[in-house]
């Protein structure tokens, strides 16, 4: 995949490990300079940025809470001071399920937790972003193929909140087309990542890659692809769209 993304600044949020890693990994390989987020993962974004400096790439690692706006606004702050003040790729990619949990054993807490984790984030970053993001920038949403079918036993909440994401991301394309930024998101069904290694048995996870067309779970790699393109001008004619990355398990 041909991308060049020399000159320009990204922000990855959960940018540490697994599928935020290789999104990192993939844009600083195409010439962007990239904004490691982490929030607990200090090490592993310390040693990513070595990594990717080591490879002739440009990158720093910022903590920051994206579910908590002083965080935020210093998230942005440190990567304008960081790189010029200018930020042309966001990637919204934080989040995750905290636990399964039915509906009888929910909380209001716990449901707010779940939305503050992937739906506010999403919405707090963008727009501290927003401001400092020229004609031409990309956002990058991360959905889930969860939004689609409702999600496995006990991720109700989850489900719920990345659908609130795929929503956001459609109104977002909107909002911002006459600023020319651009806004799409992705929406990765098994991935080989810690997420499932929490929180999904080894014999569903092994049934489900059974059922997909290409035989096997996606990896963090499969995603990252597919961010770069939606960040790239290669997908310049689109916004407001959700690339599923399933492997062929669910058709939209």
């Amino acid at each position: 995949m041909n991308a060049d993304l020399s000159g320009k600044v990204a922000i990855v949020t959960g940018g540490a490990r697994d599928i935020g890693a290789a999104v990192v990994r993939a844009l600083a390989k195409s010439g962007a300079s990239v904004v490691v987020n982490y929030q607990a993962s200090g090490d592993r974004a310390t040693a990513l940025v070595a990594e990717v400096t080591a490879a002739g790439g440009k990158a720093v690692a910022v903590q920051a809470d994206v579910t908590k706006e002083a965080d935020v606004r210093r998230l942005v702050e440190e990567t304008t001071a960081a790189f010029g003040g200018r930020i042309d790729i966001l990637v919204n990619n934080a989040g995750g399920i905290v636990k399964r949990t039915k509906l009888e054993d929910m909380t209001g807490a716990f449901w707010d937790a779940v939305f503050a984790l992937n739906t506010k984030s999403t919405f707090l970053v963008t727009q501290a972003v927003v401001p400092h993001m020229r004609e031409g920038g990309a956002i990058v949403n991360m959905a889930s193929l969860a939004a689609r079918d409702g999600g496995g036993g006990g991720a109700l909440a989850y489900s719920s909140s990345k659908g609130a994401v795929l929503t956001m991301t459609r109104g977002l394309a909107k909002e911002l087309a006459p600023k020319k930024i651009r806004v799409n998101c992705v929406s990765p069904g098994m991935i080989d990542t810690t997420f499932h290694d929490l929180h999904t048995p080894q014999a569903a996870r092994e049934a489900t890659a059974a059922k997909t067309l290409v035989g096997r779970q996606g990896t963090p790699e499969d995603v990252a692809n597919a961010v770069l393109f939606l960040a790239s001008d290669m997908s310049a004619y689109l916004s407001g769209e959700s690339v599923e990355i399933n492997g062929g398990l669910y058709f939209v």
